[in-house]
């Protein structure tokens, strides 16, 4: 606006050769108004409850006021100045006309900018919003996902316990008295996002002493250890893959059965390889749906990937991939 106001001065004072004090109130006068003219486009574009049309409306109101506004800055030029400079009058009529073209072009200016920012911000409040809900959306599945792992978990327990309280209430006791401290230790790692893979190894081990109450000497499970203690993993992956690979492994058998879990720190990965007896012939009783499909979509939920668990068996294994990225690490290859 000071570019305009410097400009109008220099025109009529320079160009004209009217006197400083006119050139100087007439452009004064026609900024303040002007000013108000675009402030007033500016509040009825706010004020527009919609985006659609916004553009065409703010044009429809620029050449409204921009017609309000030459008339007021006429009879306001009159006011201030005065009629008797009968130069001044005749030359202030004979540019009702550029004035109006000047105001109209200029508010049409401002009326689009402002469409097109209420436009913009229309846009970022609606995805926002859709992210916002995304987010909701990703976060109450994540929490329905683990919410299915202990249900599923409690299940077989309870029917273990059950099982044990006639024929060997001691392990009955004892199992009981596991299950309290692994329930206890699970509400605690509930809020967390990832764990040193470390912790998620004890909470495995507690798991697999409930497990072991159940099967007695049948089930042996050997860890294969090669990472850094800054590798992470989010919690409760392993939990149903450990009973996947049981419940395929037991199902059918008499004699021991070896689980074999090895945890590799491969760079960006963190590979974790289950193997577990198989026979393709034999096929335990179904479960509640949980298993690995439920890993599978918390993996994708939570690093937007479908490579990260793979399935694979033969005549007698069946293995089970699965792979978390390792954001903090950067070339580690350190072993321990």
């Amino acid at each position: 606006m000071l570019i305009v106001l410097a400009k109008h001065v220099f025109i009529l004072y320079n160009v004209l050769h009217f006197d400083w004090n006119l050139a100087l109130k007439d452009a004064i006068c026609s900024c303040v108004i002007l000013s108000f003219s675009s402030w007033g486009i500016i509040l009825l574009i706010r004020a527009y409850p919609t985006s659609a049309v916004i553009t065409v409306y703010g044009l429809v109101m620029a050449l409204v006021i921009s017609g309000i506004t030459v008339g007021a800055e006429f009879e306001a030029l009159k006011w201030v100045i005065g009629i008797d400079n009968e130069s001044y009058k005749t030359w202030l009529k004979g540019t009702l006309v550029v004035r109006f073209l000047f105001i109209w072009i200029f508010n049409s200016w401002v009326a689009t900018i402002s469409a097109l920012r209420k436009n913009i911000s229309n846009l970022d409040s609606r995805f926002q919003q859709q992210t916002d809900a995304s987010i909701l959306l990703k976060e109450a599945e994540l929490f329905k996902l683990r919410q299915q792992l202990q249900p599923h978990f409690l299940y077989n327990s309870l029917n273990s316990i059950n099982a044990l309280i006639n024929i060997a209430p001691d392990r009955a006791q004892e199992m009981i008295g596991k299950l309290s401290d692994f329930l206890r230790s699970s509400v605690k790692r509930e809020s967390e996002e990832t764990l040193p893979i470390t912790e998620e190894l004890v909470y495995i081990q507690s798991y697999l002493a409930i497990e072991s109450v159940r099967f007695g000497d049948r089930l042996q499970v050997h860890f294969e250890k090669e990472y850094t203690d800054d590798a992470v993993i989010p919690p409760f992956l392993l939990q149903p893959i450990l009973e996947n690979a049981i419940k395929f492994g037991l199902y059918g058998r008499t004699g021991a059965v070896n689980i074999t879990m090895h945890i590799l720190l491969d760079g960006p990965l963190l590979t974790i390889t289950v193997v577990n007896p198989y026979d393709p012939n034999t096929q335990p009783p179904r479960g509640t749906g949980f298993g690995l499909e439920g890993v599978k979509r918390r993996l994708y939920l939570l690093y937007a990937r479908t490579d990260l668990l793979e399935t694979s068996s033969d005549n007698e294994n069946f293995t089970t991939i699965l792979k978390i990225p390792q954001h903090h690490v950067q070339g580690n290859t350190d072993r321990r």
